[in-house]
C-alpha cells in the first residue's frame, strides 16, 4: 500500500482547484445555452427550466454557423497539410544535411516568429487586392477567397513549426541516417521512411498548436474576407453581438458549437501531445 503524504495531498487538491476554475467556465456556458434570456438574469447559475435546444438551431442555421464551420475545416486541414510537410522538410534540412548556413537559416526562419501579423496585415491586403490568376476555366482571386487566408496562415506557421522538429530531428541518433545512406536510400526516402515517422510526436505537438491559432484566427480572416459565405468560426460569432443588443443564449450556443472540435482533437491526440513535449525532458 502506498503512502500517502501530506506534500500529495497538498499537490492533488491544488490541482483539483485549477481543474475546476478550468472546467466551471464551460461548464456554465453550455448550461446558459440551453436557457432563455430571462432565464440568464434571473437564473445565471442553475439548470435551465426548459432545455432550449432552438438555441443551437439557430445559431447553426440562421446564424450561419455550419457553413462558417466548415470554411474553418477547410482552412485548417489545408493549413496544418501544406504548413507540416513543408516545414518537416525545411527542418530536416536544417538539422541533418550538411551546408555551410544551416544555423543562419534556422535563425532566418526564427525571425517570422518575432514578426506579428498586424505588421503585414496592410501591406498583405494590397498586395493580394492586385493579384490574381486567370485560365480558360477558371479565377483564382486573393482578397474574398479561403486562399488569400490559407497563404498568410502557412507562411506564420512555419516558424514554429520548424524550430520545434529542428530538435525533433537533431535528437535521432545519427546512425539510422548513415545506415539508410549505405543501403542506397535517396535523401527523400530517408526522409519519408525514417525521419518522418520517428519524428510523429513533434508533429503532433506543432500540428496542435498551427490548429489551435489557426482555428482561433479573427483579424486576418475579417481583413480578407467579405463574403458572409465565406467566413470562418470566429468572424461569425462576431455577428451575435449586436450594436444594441446582444442575444446571450444564441450566441454561448455558437460559442459551444466552435469549442467542441478543438475539445475532440485535443482529446484524440491528448497523450501525442504531452508525449511530445515531455520528449527529451528524460534521457537515459
Amino acid at each position: 500500500m502506498k503512502k500517502i503524504t501530506l506534500s500529495k495531498v497538498i499537490i492533488y487538491i491544488v490541482l483539483t482547484i485549477i481543474a475546476v476554475l478550468y472546467v466551471a467556465p464551460l461548464v456554465w456556458i453550455v448550461l446558459v445555452s440551453f436557457k432563455t434570456n430571462a432565464e440568464v438574469f434571473s437564473n445565471p447559475f442553475g439548470l435551465p427550466q426548459v432545455w432550449q435546444l432552438g438555441n443551437y438551431i439557430f445559431a447553426w442555421t440562421k446564424g450561419k454557423l455550419g457553413i462558417a464551420l466548415w470554411n474553418s475545416v477547410f482552412v485548417c486541414v489545408f493549413t496544418l497539410a501544406v504548413s507540416l510537410l513543408l516545414g518537416a522538410m525545411a527542418a530536416f534540412g536544417i538539422a541533418r544535411m550538411r551546408f555551410g548556413f544551416n544555423n543562419a537559416t534556422l535563425t532566418y526562419f526564427m525571425i517570422g516568429m518575432m514578426v506579428p501579423v498586424h505588421c503585414v496585415l496592410i501591406p498583405l491586403f494590397v498586395m493580394f487586392s492586385k493579384m490574381k490568376i486567370k485560365t480558360p476555366l477558371f479565377e483564382i482571386r486573393f482578397t474574398n477567397s479561403l486562399i488569400g487566408i490559407i497563404i498568410p496562415y502557412i507562411t506564420f506557421a512555419l516558424p514554429m513549426t520548424i524550430f520545434i522538429l529542428v530538435g525533433f530531428f537533431r535528437s535521432m541518433p545519427g546512425e539510422l541516417f548513415e545506415a539508410a545512406c549505405i543501403d542506397g536510400c535517396s535523401i527523400y526516402k530517408t526522409f519519408f521512411s525514417i525521419a518522418l515517422p520517428l519524428s510523429k510526436t513533434g508533429i503532433f505537438v506543432t500540428g496542435m498548436m498551427s490548429f489551435v491559432n489557426t482555428w482561433n484566427e479573427l483579424l486576418v480572416s475579417m481583413v480578407f474576407i467579405s463574403d458572409p459565405e465565406k467566413k470562418t468560426l470566429p468572424v461569425t460569432l462576431t455577428y451575435f453581438v449586436g450594436p444594441y443588443a446582444t442575444n446571450y443564449v444564441q450566441m454561448f450556443a455558437a460559442i459551444v458549437i466552435a469549442v467542441v472540435p478543438t475539445i475532440i482533437v485535443y482529446s484524440i491526440f491528448s497523450n501525442q501531445i504531452v508525449e511530445g513535449l515531455t520528449a527529451g525532458a528524460v534521457k537515459g
